[in-house]
């Protein structure tokens, strides 16, 4: 950051190495020595969540347009950054704006320090387009939080030439459709899915289809509802279809990472995000152009299934100095321009179902933008995290596959899931 003096840019041409040594250098409000009406923004984003070409023409982009706003822009890694946001969020000189993980915002704004954007995301923002499984988790107790940024969400990846020699020439729509054709699939030595025992993420998804979920709210108390009669529907569905592959009861699906399992070329589908496939054809060349992509199949062809949905909000730092420029920033990223760049340079979902067209051209991500629009996200509760530390879904979901009554079962991890959620902060 050589030049700040000369051209009022805190942002580095060399992310990686420049990130790397400022990350918890706090924001700087206005700039010494400087024009006192311009305000610099410190901005958080996580590794991988854009690439440096992005940044740079985003900073680019935004200080042209704004000539009283200055960008410091610095990432961060995923791993730990929870305490380190924390202790920002606490800081009168900590970043303005901060990505975070959708399911995060809660926690933050439980513990005090976000500021609340309901306003903004209503008249500025247009957050009556946003994709559910962005915009229900940044908002906690009827206010508006987080301003989703970005999605990425499962869909199914099948073996091109397995659908033809079992004569599937579409792939289907329906949850039936879906179970008749990997009946058909699952022949001889192939397998007509690869779907781990403990992928609790797809059985979210399978319980929100039918109208379930993994734990609710009553009266400001959360409880596990796996045992509900909506959610045991989902588990049976989650059972008939794993039986039609070999993949492991005991495990998740990265144990082993299934786009290696897949990769071998026997096996017809897995769930997984669409960049899957570049590990895929890492592993074996002759899979490249023959791996394609359509969304979890619902119950009737007319929409997709629901889907757990990944990505990020952003957020604004409870008291800041600089709360007019950091929503400013926050309404750039978030909005038309600057999600379509985002979404075509990282392959993601934009944060609108009808920016949905920007990835149309790439089958993969106009399968996962598909999908999103029936996206959720976890019960929306602060203490979720804990429920994941020591998940006691997966276990259910091995159990029941290994033969246990599942409404017993569902019924000891919806009380796990309750004592998890009950036990914070005690």
């Amino acid at each position: 950051m050589t030049d700040v003096n000369a051209r009022h840019r805190r942002i580095s041409l060399s992310l990686a190495l420049a990130f790397a040594a400022t990350a918890l250098l706090p924001g700087c409000g206005l700039l010494p020595g400087g024009d006192d009406d311009k305000s610099t923004v410190t901005v958080w984003l996580m590794r991988g969540s854009a690439s440096d070409a992005f940044v740079e023409r985003f900073t680019e982009g935004f200080e042209k347009e704004h000539d009283d706003i200055d960008l410091d822009i610095r990432v961060h890694e995923w791993t730990g950054i929870g305490p380190k946001v924390q202790k920002a969020l606490k800081k009168a000189d900590g970043p303005d704006v901060i990505e975070v993980g959708n399911t995060q915002v809660s926690q933050y704004v439980d513990r005090g320090g976000l500021e609340d954007l309901t306003l903004e995301s209503a008249r500025d923002l247009g957050m009556e387009d946003w994709l559910p499984g962005l915009g229900e988790p940044g908002r906690y107790r009827g206010a508006q939080y987080g301003v989703p940024w970005y999605a990425a969400n499962r869909v199914v990846l099948y073996n091109k030439d397995l659908f033809a020699q079992a004569g599937i020439k579409q792939p289907p729509k329906t949850r039936q459709q879906w179970l008749d054709a990997t009946a058909r699939l699952d022949n001889g030595a192939n397998q007509g899915i690869y779907l781990a025992g403990q992928d609790w993420y797809t059985l979210s998804g399978f319980i929100w289809d039918e109208g379930g979920d993994l734990a609710k709210e009553k009266n400001g108390a959360w409880k596990g509802s796996l045992h509900s009669p909506a959610a045991l529907r989902g588990m049976e569905f989650y059972k008939q279809l794993q039986a039609l592959g070999d993949g492991p009861q005991n495990a998740d699906e990265e144990h082993p990472p299934q786009a290696g399992v897949f990769a071998k070329g026997d096996v017809a589908q897995i769930i997984a995000v669409p960049g899957s496939a570049r590990a895929i054809e890492a592993k074996n060349p002759r899979l490249k152009g023959k791996i394609g992509y359509f969304p979890i199949p619902g119950k009737t062809a007319g929409k997709p299934g629901a889907v757990f949905t990944g990505g990020s909000d952003l957020v604004v730092r409870e008291g800041t100095k600089e709360r007019k420029a950091a929503v400013e920033v926050v309404k750039a990223l978030a909005g038309a321009k600057w999600q379509k760049d985002l979404a075509r340079t990282m392959d993601y979902v934009p944060n609108k179902t009808k920016l949905a067209p920007t990835v149309s051209g790439d089958a993969g991500v106009a399968a996962m933008a598909a999908g999103a629009a029936r996206g959720r996200a976890t019960p929306n509760s602060p203490r979720w995290a804990l429920v994941e530390a020591n998940n006691p879904i997966k276990a259910y979901m091995s159990k029941v596959l290994a033969g246990a009554d599942a409404a017993a079962e569902a019924k000891a991890a919806s009380g796990r899931i309750t004592e998890a959620l009950e036990d914070y902060g005690r």
